[in-house]
């Protein structure tokens, strides 16, 4: 039975109604229960990235795909690229409204309406992707995440991490903090907000719009992803140099959100697939990124692109930076507070380990 046609002749409350006709007739129950297993549901997926993008886009796809897979086809999922059937930046409003059941973006994008979200994205020079990792399935933080999103009948899980990511594409030379004011830069989130605390004006610029605005000057640097997404684009033919490190994303994870009554009409084991096929993808696309994120720098510093380091000073100024921003944010917002206690908390506890584990083997190397 196709789940909009179920939906329309029994609603949510007729689900409700068949379960506890089920709780009433005891004899009927597990032919009620077989019945449920039989059922066949379809869903939308709206995303905020280009149809089978490199990294991002595939990674919805397969997304979609093991979600079938998983559940023998009963769940079918259909990706929608952006401005397929909404825009990209309209992707929570669709999936809350039930305009599709399911999305696939970044939680920075819908800053204006939960400040709360861009914590989890990732924080300006924080958390790696391996240890916002830690932080959401073992330190508290998708627990916080869909306590943050659940009055907005959206529940969310991470789906990916591109982990850190680039600098940046600028078309003049970064040799101190004077050079970023008055800077149109496209960079969303927290970053954004820091950039604008040094005088540059960030904007927020849906990725298929990039290239175009870079060439055109409309605005003077972009951040994007990295080498995979970034040359993907195009982006080294519209500016001369390409900065590191991505201070303002060290670990950018990407969601996928839920409309919150779609999930909850899906049988247990459905609704188990759907959270353990999120998990696998995370995975999957964080795997992904390092591997094909090597194989595209190679290519770039071949081609003649100038990468460049950002002056340490210029990197120490835009830590302080952040220090302010993040304190006008919880200072205002509650729920913010709440989720950079956390947050901070898990870094101030793995912070050790990373730092005689991981970042001392990559000095040596």
């Amino acid at each position: 039975m196709k789940r909009r046609k179920f939906l329309a002749s029994a609603g949510l409350a007729g689900t409700a109604g068949l379960l506890a006709g089920c709780d009433r007739q005891p004899e009927t129950a597990a032919e009620c229960a077989q019945n449920r297993t039989q059922e066949q549901f379809e869903w939308k997926m709206v995303t905020a990235w280009p149809r089978d993008f490199p990294g991002l886009g595939m990674g919805a796809n397969r997304l979609a795909e093991r979600i079938g897979q998983m559940s023998g086809g009963r769940l079918s999922v259909k990706v929608f690229g952006g401005n397929e059937l909404v825009p990209p930046f309209e992707v929570f409003d669709a999936v809350q409204q039930g305009t599709a059941e399911m999305g696939h973006a970044a939680p920075y994008y819908w800053k204006g309406k939960i400040p709360a979200a861009q914590f989890f994205a990732g924080v300006p020079f924080g958390m790696t992707a391996q240890e916002l990792n830690g932080w959401f399935y073992y330190g508290g933080g998708i627990d916080l995440w869909q306590e943050t999103y659940a009055p907005f009948g959206v529940v969310p899980f991470p789906i990916g991490n591109s982990s850190g990511q680039m600098g940046g594409w600028f078309n003049k030379e970064i040799n101190s903090l004077e050079d970023l004011k008055g800077l149109k830069m496209r960079i969303p989130g927290l970053g954004g907000e820091v950039l604008k605390r040094a005088g540059g004006t960030p904007q927020n610029i849906p990725g298929a719009e990039i290239f175009t605005a870079l060439q055109t000057g409309t605005i003077d640097a972009t951040e994007w992803v990295g080498p995979l997404n970034d040359q993907a684009y195009g982006l080294q033919q519209a500016a001369k140099y390409y900065y590191y490190p991505g201070w303002h994303e060290t670990g950018t994870a990407l969601e996928a959100i839920i409309n919150q009554q779609a999930l909850d009409a899906l049988p247990e084991d459905l609704r188990q697939i759907v959270k353990y096929a999120c998990q696998s993808a995370n995975l999957d696309m964080l795997s992904e990124f390092m591997a094909r994120n090597g194989e595209s720098l190679a290519q770039l510093r071949e081609s003649g692109v100038d990468i460049r380091a950002f002056p340490g000073d210029v990197l120490r100024e835009l830590q302080r930076l952040t220090g302010e921003v993040l304190m006008d944010i919880v200072e205002d917002d509650p729920v913010s507070a709440r989720i950079y206690e956390s947050f901070t908390g898990f870094l101030n506890t793995v912070r050790d380990w990373s730092a005689i584990s991981e970042k001392f083997i990559l000095n040596l190397r």
